[in-house]
């Protein structure tokens, strides 16, 4: 039997042409042969990766950011996050960057909750998710016109599905995040 991350018999990549580049994307025009030798293509986004932060404070609260998203044209609120877009730097350190540049705090734990895959029917970007904890405030140096303009709010995690519920919190790194982190935590009690 194959792993979860492994091609099925059959399938593979025999070739990708860039058709645009940009400063975290790329969209190539890939060529696979399916498992009967035809050849097909596909337009995929290649991406950096990402980091979500959960940032859970002491008075049972999760950090979230509320920030205007161009893609969608809409103010959402959801969890630090950002792109891994330097080079070399290991997930967890992109974390504790994007968690100081966004919500202005550090954190003395940290747990990786989950990796995930955003969108796999048409881009590869996968998504390291983190528990941060033990939350102390530090300056922060926000950058892009988006992250000038957020606001940093904190929701009861007893409040949390309401929002779910209601449209407010609709990211799903957000709503995958905070559940798995509230499962992590329960299994502290």
């Amino acid at each position: 039997m194959a792993s979860a991350d492994s091609p099925p018999a059959g399938f593979r990549p025999v070739g990708e042409e860039v058709i645009h580049r940009s400063w975290a994307i790329s969209l190539v025009r890939g060529t696979f042969v399916d498992p009967g030798g035809a050849p097909f293509t596909r337009d995929i986004v290649r991406h950096p990766g990402a980091v979500a932060i959960v940032a859970v404070t002491g008075a049972g609260g999760v950090l979230l950011v509320r920030q205007y998203r161009p893609a969608v044209d809409r103010w959402l609120l959801e969890v630090p996050a950002g792109t891994r877009d330097v080079d070399g730097e290991p997930a967890e350190q992109t974390a504790r960057r994007e968690l100081a540049e966004e919500a202005g705090r550090a954190a003395a734990r940290w747990d990786l909750l989950t990796r995930c895959l955003n969108t796999p029917g048409f881009c590869d970007e996968e998504t390291a998710v983190y528990l941060a904890q033990d939350l102390h405030p530090v300056p922060h140096e926000r950058h892009g016109v988006e992250e000038v303009h957020l606001r940093v709010e904190e929701v009861a995690l007893d409040a949390f599905d309401a929002l779910v519920d209601d449209g407010t919190i609709v990211d799903a790194q957000t709503i995958l995040g905070v559940g798995l982190a509230r499962r992590r935590l329960s299994r502290r009690d």
